[in-house]
C-alpha cells in the first residue's frame, strides 16, 4: 500500500503536510517567564520570612523549583528566640555562638534571659 490508504473501498493518496519548523528565536522566552515567576514567588516568601527579597529572587530565578523548595523549608528569622550579649548588650539570635559586635563567645543562656519575639 505504501503511501495510500483504503477508505470506503477507494484508494487515496495520503496528503503530505509539511511540518512547520519551530522558530528557535522565541524558545528562550518561555523559560525566562517561568524563571522570573518562580523568582518573584521565592523573593516574596523569603522577604516574608525575614530574608532579603533580592537574594531570594536571584536564587529562585536561577534555580526555579529548588529555590522555591529551599525558601519554603528555610526557617523564619522573625520568630527566632533572641538573647542579649553580656559584654556589649547587642541583641543576637539564640543560635549565634559569637557576638557579631564584640566577638564574645556566647553560651546557652538561662530560660529567663531568652526573649521570644511575637509571631505576626
Amino acid at each position: 500500500m505504501g503511501s495510500q490508504a483504503v477508505f470506503g473501498g477507494r484508494a487515496r493518496a495520503l496528503e503530505h503536510v509539511p511540518v512547520q519548523a519551530r522558530q528557535n528565536g522565541r524558545v528562550g522566552y518561555e523559560y525566562v517567564v517561568i524563571a522570573v515567576s518562580f523568582g518573584l514567588a521565592t523573593g516574596f516568601i523569603g522577604r516574608g520570612k525575614g530574608g532579603s527579597f533580592w537574594l531570594w529572587f536571584l536564587i529562585g530565578t536561577i534555580l526555579p523549583v529548588a529555590g522555591l523548595i529551599a525558601v519554603i523549608l528555610h526557617r523564619n528569622e522573625d520568630t527566632e528566640p533572641e538573647r542579649t550579649c553580656p559584654a556589649c548588650g547587642k541583641t543576637q539570635k539564640l543560635y549565634v555562638q559569637v557576638c557579631t559586635r564584640c566577638g564574645t563567645e556566647l553560651y546557652l543562656p538561662d530560660r529567663a534571659d531568652v526573649r521570644h519575639p511575637s509571631t505576626p
